[in-house]
């Protein structure tokens, strides 16, 4: 299996770079922007790993890693998009600067690095994208507006792309972490929390339904499982589950892969 996943350099990204690792005759592209770590990561996975510190966002970026993944691997057959970060404040305070920044990377830097990488995943079929989301992206609560609004708009898309592809033999999955313990997002409270700690996930537990999500996999996977929960009832009983989320019981802000990234 050769595989490309974003957001490397540590979380999930790593977790699940490690997890690939383990799968007979993997070969990977690791993809983040803090070099040293990405480099460090190669060398402890005992199989072939290219490097490529790059920043998403940048407007060159996926066109250039296409390229590289064409000319040194000559096919794909899973992509990882699990980079992505979260500034937390209400819209009043961050406008519309906050859920731009949001949107162009934990949104359109998904879109445009899977657009430069669809021919070559098409060409490898059977093949398949797992772009890693969010509850908080079918669940939205105050103050974390802008970074659902990301997540939303990465689940709709992902919903329609595993329509679409299908076709063409490259499976798209979804995976969807609440509370995950991270560098980033410890989770320290949660999990100093008895009646707490159960609802905080792992990154590797993660990484194992990205893999559930993979090649000939699930369409969607919570993280936890019992996070689905959530998400219908916000359909079912969209009052209560309003009630519960502004009273802050419900927190849905979780660490992923690369520097500040969050899922």
């Amino acid at each position: 299996m050769i595989a490309l996943v974003t957001g490397a350099s540590s979380g999930i990204g790593e977790a699940t770079a490690r997890l690939i690792a383990r799968e007979p005759g993997a070969r990977l592209v690791l993809v983040a922007r803090r070099e040293e770590r990405l480099r460090a990561l190669a060398g402890e996975l005992g199989v072939p790993a290219t490097v490529i510190a790059a920043d998403l966002t940048q407007d060159d970026a996926p066109a250039w890693i296409a390229a590289l993944v064409e000319e040194q691997q000559g096919r794909l057959d899973l992509l990882v998009n699990n980079a992505g970060a979260a500034w937390r404040g209400t819209f009043a305070d961050g406008g519309w600067e906050n859920v731009r920044r949001h949107m162009a990377l934990n949104f359109e830097a998904q879109v445009r690095l899977t657009e430069a990488l669809l021919p070559l995943l098409r060409r490898s079929a059977p093949s398949a994208i797992v772009n890693v989301a969010s509850t908080a992206g079918r669940v939205a609560r105050g103050g974390s507006g802008a970074y659902s609004a990301s997540k939303f708009a990465l689940a709709g898309w992902s919903d329609a792309l595993h329509l679409e592809e299908a076709a063409h033999g490259v499976h798209v999955g979804l995976v969807l972490p609440g509370y995950v313990a991270t560098e980033g997002f410890p989770q320290a409270e949660l999990v100093a929390n008895r009646f707490t700690r159960r609802i905080v996930s792992t990154p590797e537990k993660v990484a194992a339904a990205i893999l559930d999500a993979g090649p000939g996999g699930r369409a969607e996977r919570y993280v936890p499982r019992a996070y689905w929960l959530a998400a219908a009832a916000r359909i079912a009983l969209p009052r209560a589950t309003r009630r519960v989320t502004s009273s802050g019981k419900l927190a849905l802000v979780t660490k992923t892969g690369d520097d500040s990234d969050a899922t």
